[in-house]
């Protein structure tokens, strides 16, 4: 029997697969880290057979956890880190220049160009999007401008391009399909809000000759629980599984946390952190830093989000880890900040990839103040723990201002939200109760629940929101001064950065 859906959750430092039943409950998990390329201060690079390699890693893992065989697996859902982009050749396969991720802001001097010229307004009316080297257009143009003979080969249609989601369907379809979807798709700068999958209107012409990338180059749209085409030689499952659930991570972990309804909201804390509401069927443009993007399209209805993206989150623990060796396990970062009362006056700014909404500031920068002789890795742990829940502060501060009313409930999940001092830090500043799921993996659930709605497993998203059940939840302490303090000494070390 068919009675499984394997979700593959490819995120920016590894990926996560999860075997899940017909009653959503996991029944297998995997996961694999793959290393992160710097070859330049502000570049960050992805090597494609490394990610791919992760990815069947993975999969061999979850199902070896699970003890299924592939033959019962009804269908399988993707969800992918958002922004990052490639190309590669359309005869073999190969790429030709590594994976541009989405953390990446090599691009911020073409992006300036590109205001400077005025063409900004024409971004943010047709796409929801500011003009930022985070976005996938401007990484595709940027590949096909400096890998020799790459423009011309793209405009002989010899060159195809897409984000993650596009070239793992590449990679498990042996090349059959070359597709993406509208919450992917609406994050390249290329893509109106406008748009409907499947329905003639696509891609922008206008900006795809503004930013430089050939509209033939470029994937067809489905909506995201289309049929993307079967397995062919993907190791460790067999042919023929059909792929029919796909979306960005953030809108994924949306669909997962069970916010159907207009008004409701999740942050997921991951690599980065990431708030998105869900408006409804109406496009909602911000008057305060933040992003309009599409959040899913089922058949022909489009849902739409209002998006607040901080760059740094988890990533910052990883540095404390990797880079500064505070510990040897990201999960000790909890202990060693609880270890002092506060952080004593120091703030750390996780801009070390420039600065997200509300600032969109790509020349940003990571910065420590407040530091005394007394300081020690404890308070500059806390700092960053805070600062993880400080940015959120600013996005949920410019959200609450364009919809004209507090948020009652924050869901959140992401590797980060098992931080209960995290979470404690930030339902304190927020003073908003958070709730945090027992399953976590909100992203890769979102995959499953899209898979199982487009294969029929479910008729609609009710199982999904039954499914949905609280771990524990975190309420504000009250101690509206202290957040005062934070919120001022981080607004002062923001605007030095």
């Amino acid at each position: 029997m068919t009675d499984h859906i394997l979700a593959i959750d490819q995120g920016t430092t590894g990926t996560t697969c999860l075997v899940v039943d017909t009653d959503l409950c996991v029944r297998g998990r995997g996961s694999h880290e793959f290393p992160q390329h710097f070859p330049r201060p502000g570049w960050v690079e992805h090597h494609p057979e490394e990610l791919w390699g992760s990815v069947c890693a993975a999969i061999r893992d979850a199902m070896r956890d699970a003890d299924i065989r592939g033959n019962t697996i009804a269908a399988i859902g993707v969800t992918n880190q958002r922004e990052t982009s490639l190309v590669w050749s359309r005869d073999d396969g190969r790429p030709i220049y590594p994976a541009i991720v989405w953390q990446d802001r090599r691009t911020a001097g073409r992006c300036a160009e590109l205001q400077a010229a005025g063409h900004e307004p024409l971004f943010k009316r047709r796409t929801g999007l500011v003009l930022d080297p985070y976005f996938a257009g401007t990484k595709l143009a940027w590949t096909l401008d400096h890998v020799h003979g790459a423009r011309s080969a793209a405009e002989r249609g010899e060159l195809l391009a897409g984000t993650i989601d596009t070239y793992l369907l590449w990679r498990f379809t042996d090349g059959r399909t070359h597709a993406t979807e509208p919450s992917n798709a609406s994050r390249t700068l290329l893509w109106p809000l406008t748009a409907r999958a499947g329905d003639g209107r696509g891609w922008d012409s206008e900006l795809c000759d503004v930013v430089g990338v050939p509209e033939r180059m470029l994937p067809e749209v489905k909506p995201c629980t289309a049929s993307f085409g079967v397995t062919k030689n993907v190791p460790g499952l067999p042919d023929g599984i059909p792929i029919r659930g796909v979306a960005g991570d953030q809108q994924s972990a949306l669909f997962g946390q069970a916010c159907f309804d207009a008004g409701e909201a999740k942050c997921t804390y991951g690599t980065g952190a990431f708030v998105v509401l869900n408006t409804g069927p109406e496009v909602v443009y911000s008057r305060h830093g933040l992003l309009t993007t599409v959040a899913w399209q089922l058949d022909d209805q489009v849902t739409y989000a209002l998006e607040g993206s901080a760059f740094m989150a988890g990533a910052v623990v990883q540095w404390l880890r990797d880079g500064l060796g505070f510990f040897q396990a990201a999960p000790e970062v909890e202990a060693l900040a609880q270890s002092v009362p506060d952080s004593d006056g120091v703030v750390l700014v996780p801009a070390h990839t420039g600065l997200g909404a509300p600032h969109w500031n790509a020349d940003a920068r990571g910065l420590i103040c407040g530091m005394t002789r007394g300081t020690t890795r404890a308070h500059i742990a806390r700092a960053a723990l805070e600062g993880i829940a400080l940015q959120v502060d600013d996005l949920i501060r410019a959200m609450t201002a364009d919809l004209g009313r507090p948020l009652q409930t924050l869901r959140v999940d992401g590797g980060a939200a098992a931080n209960n001092l995290l979470m404690q830090i930030q339902a304190d500043l927020l003073g908003v109760r958070l709730a945090r799921p027992r399953i976590l993996e909100a992203t890769a659930l979102g995959a499953v629940s899209l898979a199982g709605l487009g294969a029929g497993v479910w008729t609609d998203t009710r199982a999904v929101g039954e499914a949905w059940t609280e771990d524990r939840s975190f309420v504000p302490t009250g101690d509206t001064e202290r957040a005062s303090r934070l919120r001022a000494a981080w607004d002062a070390a923001v605007a030095r950065a």
